[in-house]
């Protein structure tokens, strides 16, 4: 079944899609009256719905039935990933939306290669934000997860302080995963740097604000390969990979 996404919380039986959606639904799926689809709001609620009348720029669906959408984790992880050369955060934030992440941070550190001007970040950002919209939508997400504006490292330890665990993968070891990362947390944020890895000085002020250090064991990953293995990691212990 078709699966998109609703700006806000569905409260009366019908409802207009707009926009992209709407475009997408009536030109590129040539979907018709009488069909099904499903429709996500951010009340994390799933809403199966019948169009009821379609044009170009509008569909409008009657509500079927509304459940608690159960594809989300029970974990919310935020990924704090380095600026890093070319397309490389593309692959990044595509594959970490599949995986459930729920929100990406991207940051500078004294290693990263990629310093864009303010003009081309802002494109850059919203180039992610749209690679994580189509990511969740593929992947039949709850939300859409947010891709947000370019922080330094500096700032983290403030960014996450309302976080329960927060872990730094630092390519000089650290200590295991499975020693950091409860099964019933709530909330987990991951830090990973850019090619040239981390400095001393910057694990130093992150484990001095209460950053955990860890390790993805004994070989060295790529900086688009580090990201993703953490997560994966984090859901399996999580048990949201099962």
């Amino acid at each position: 079944m078709a699966w998109f996404f609703a700006d806000d919380s569905i409260t009366t039986e019908y409802y207009t899609v707009t926009g992209e959606d709407a475009a997408h639904i009536s030109r590129s799926l040539r979907m018709k009256v009488g069909e099904k689809l499903t429709l996500c709001t951010p009340d994390g609620k799933r809403h199966e719905c019948r169009i009821t009348l379609l044009t170009h720029d509008e569909v409008t669906v009657r509500v079927i039935s509304s459940t608690v959408c159960e594809q989300e984790p029970d974990v919310k992880v935020s990924l704090y990933i380095a600026l890093m050369k070319g397309d490389k955060i593309d692959d990044v934030v595509q594959k970490a939306v599949e995986l459930g992440v729920y929100e990406i941070t991207p940051f500078l550190s004294a290693r990263c290669i990629s310093r864009p001007d303010s003009k081309s970040m802002t494109k850059k950002i919203a180039r992610w934000q749209k690679i994580a919209d189509n990511a969740a939508q593929q992947s039949r997400r709850g939300i859409l997860p947010k891709v947000n504006p370019c922080i330094d490292l500096r700032d983290i330890p403030k960014d996450v302080e309302d976080t329960d665990t927060t872990v730094v993968f630092y390519e000089c070891g650290g200590e295991k995963l499975k020693a950091i990362i409860p099964e019933k947390s709530r909330s987990v944020a991951l830090i990973t740097g850019a090619e040239g890895g981390f400095e001393q000085e910057e694990i130093d002020l992150l484990r001095d604000s209460g950053v955990r250090v860890a390790t993805l064991g004994k070989r060295i990953l790529r900086a688009q390969t580090a990201p993703i293995a953490a997560l994966c990691a984090t859901m399996l212990l999580t048990g949201n990979l099962e």
